[in-house]
């Protein structure tokens, strides 16, 4: 699953390849988010400005501790998007994109545990898609806008990487931007973004565990790079 995330461009760049406004939103850039901490993101949707929400989708209707939900909603499973209570009433109408200049992946051998900084390799961001909501805390009256990553079936570099559960963030191509902030869902259903846009390196693990949130933290930690689908 996708619970670290990174966004390290400007808005500037964001807006011009988004084709959106700026908007009012923080421009310190995101070398590691840990989702659990329920960061503020960039996303994009249907309204002409960029957006900054919280990582962990509180629904409109929840009335509990927002934290104990929102950690279990930073992901949602496309598979089951229409069977989850949280999800399945935003399907159609709140999508969202998560502008992402990378994120990091656990790969399991034998008791060692290795984490992998992935990152786009013919593109600046890759365009996870989301779903968003508005909740009001009934409490304060404090308004927290949330999002979820959704996430698939892993592709064949991910599941070298992610190699338990072989999930990763649904990613989808510019030319299917559109279509998915308008609502529609269909043609994302059963996509699979090519192993060939991608490339991933090893990093430190120290550094992802700590959420270090600098730069060094995407560096490569081992002499070999390892890009679509060979290991060292």
């Amino acid at each position: 699953m996708c619970y670290s995330n990174s966004s390290t461009s400007t808005t500037q760049q964001m807006s011009t390849r988004y084709k959106k406004d700026i908007g009012l939103v923080d421009d310190e850039p995101l070398f590691i988010a840990n989702g659990f901490q329920f960061p503020k993101f960039r996303i994009i949707t249907q309204e002409d400005n960029i957006q900054q929400f919280n990582w962990g989708l509180i629904p409109n209707w929840y009335r509990g501790d927002w934290k104990e939900i929102a950690s279990k909603t930073l992901n949602a499973k496309i598979e089951t998007l229409s069977e989850k209570q949280s999800f399945k009433n935003l399907i159609g109408r709140k999508h969202c994109i998560i502008p992402s200049n990378g994120f990091f992946e656990w790969q399991t051998i034998g008791k060692e545990k290795t984490p992998f900084f992935i990152s786009p390799s013919k593109e600046e961001f890759f365009s996870m898609i989301g779903l968003f909501d508005e909740f009001i805390n009934p409490t304060t009256g404090e308004i927290l806008n949330t999002f979820t990553v959704i996430t698939t079936e892993a592709n064949s570099l991910m599941s070298e990487i992610h190699n338990l559960k072989k999930r990763m963030p649904l990613i989808i191509q510019r030319d299917a931007e559109s279509d998915w902030l308008n609502g529609n869902i269909k043609s994302v259903i059963d996509y699979k973004f090519p192993s060939e846009q991608m490339q991933a390196h090893p990093v430190r693990k120290k550094s992802v565990l700590s959420n270090l949130n600098v730069p060094e933290t995407q560096h490569i930690h081992m002499e070999n790079k390892f890009e679509q689908g060979t290991l060292f």
